[in-house]
């Protein structure tokens, strides 16, 4: 079989398309991809696939997305495919469309997150909801990252079957390694008994930043590490006021380590995983640190709500306030046997749930592949 997988920018396909591109490349399918042009897709296509450039634009702007939606049209005319499976509110709706107006014979779609699940304008979330509810009418298999949301394309009759399946994440490369803490740690300068809160992503406004720089004030006896850069794609305002004022207070006490390859080391050196998110999928660089042994501080909200268990193998705190992550952090910080216990309580947890391998397959399966 002939499958396309489309995401909207390189990111995306690196980190949440490329594990189902080699599980469905391995059973024997013909596998292509297609995306906005990336320095990421150098993974993807250094292992053989084709990776077909589309200028997707991560907005609503009618005429960037007739564009991008020529494009696909374009492509689907050059690869002829069995399937499509498309992910990403505005690239997934163009990718179904362009696929139903040239008749591939099946379609698929992953929800990542509803964009009307986002805080943000009562117009924007209706627009959203109207546009998933119409791409699902374009969609064979409906598949959601997280039970909430399958849930709620189940109630909002986005789609008549709609399943979790779930992300993952590979255990045999996310793993407590202590040999890597060691030596990253000296790496950086930290001290081996320092208490390292370490926050992995896009540096962008809902992941909660602002919030986080500012507990971290009242954190005295914890660095905060931050992994990630900000997208040329990303929307919404510049962060860099924030962590200035935050590199005043801080001093020492915060690290930005930009975007980093290694991040399987990152959290094996660290103590503690923060994402205090406004708005996710089922993020996975939870999962990441959850098979990496941390204890994770998230935020109540969908996704991370799923995967962390308040008390048990983390902290839930209330999203878009300062103190309660303070609090949190804290508690954490102060508490050595805490974080093993929650932290081997998470791990426990993430391999029964989020191994990447069974996620994938499962998948592959249900797409009929």
């Amino acid at each position: 079989m002939r499958v396309l997988f489309v995401a909207n920018i390189d990111f995306s396909l690196r980190h949440f398309l490329l594990p189902l591109m080699r599980g469905a490349r391995a059973r024997g399918h013909e596998v292509f991809a297609a995306c906005a042009e990336g320095p990421l897709l150098d993974l993807p296509r250094a292992e053989g696939f084709t990776v077909i450039p589309v200028p997707m634009a991560r907005s609503l702007s009618p005429a960037a997305n007739l564009r991008a939606f020529r494009a696909l049209r374009r492509v689907i005319r050059e690869t002829r495919p069995d399937l499509v499976h498309a992910h990403f509110p505005i690239s997934g709706l163009l990718a179904r469309a362009a696929a139903r107006m040239e008749r591939v014979p099946r379609t698929a779609y992953t929800v990542h997150g509803f964009l009307f699940n986002q805080p943000g304008r009562p117009w924007r979330r209706a627009l959203s909801l109207a546009l998933e509810s119409l791409g699902g009418r374009l969609t064979d298999t409906f598949l959601t990252v997280s039970e909430e949301e399958a849930g709620d394309a189940r109630r909002l009759r986005i789609h008549p079957n709609p399943v979790a399946v779930r992300n993952g994440r590979d255990p045999v490369r996310f793993h407590p390694d202590p040999a890597a803490r060691a030596a990253l740690r000296e790496q950086l300068g930290e001290a081996p008994d320092a208490v390292v809160i370490t926050a992995l992503s896009r540096l962008v406004r809902h992941k909660g930043y602002p919030e986080l720089l500012r507990a971290m004030e009242s954190v005295p006896g914890a660095t905060l590490w931050v992994v990630g850069e900000r997208l040329s794609s990303d929307h919404g305002a510049d962060l860099e006021p924030d962590f200035a004022r935050a590199a005043a207070h801080l001093g020492p006490r915060l690290r930005r380590l930009g975007y980093r390859h290694d991040t399987e080391r990152v959290l094996a050196a660290s103590d503690i995983f923060c994402l205090p998110s406004h708005f996710e999928g089922l993020p996975m660089s939870v999962i990441e640190a959850m098979l990496t042994g941390l204890p994770v501080v998230a935020t109540d909200i969908g996704g991370p709500r799923e995967q962390v268990l308040e008390g048990e193998t983390g902290l839930i705190v209330p999203p878009a306030t300062v103190e309660p992550l303070a609090a949190a952090l804290n508690r954490l910080a102060g508490d050595a046997a805490l974080r093993a216990r929650m932290g081997e309580a998470g791990r426990a947890r993430a391999l029964e749930l989020y191994d990447e391998r069974a996620v994938v397959e499962r998948t592959l399966d249900l797409l009929g592949l």
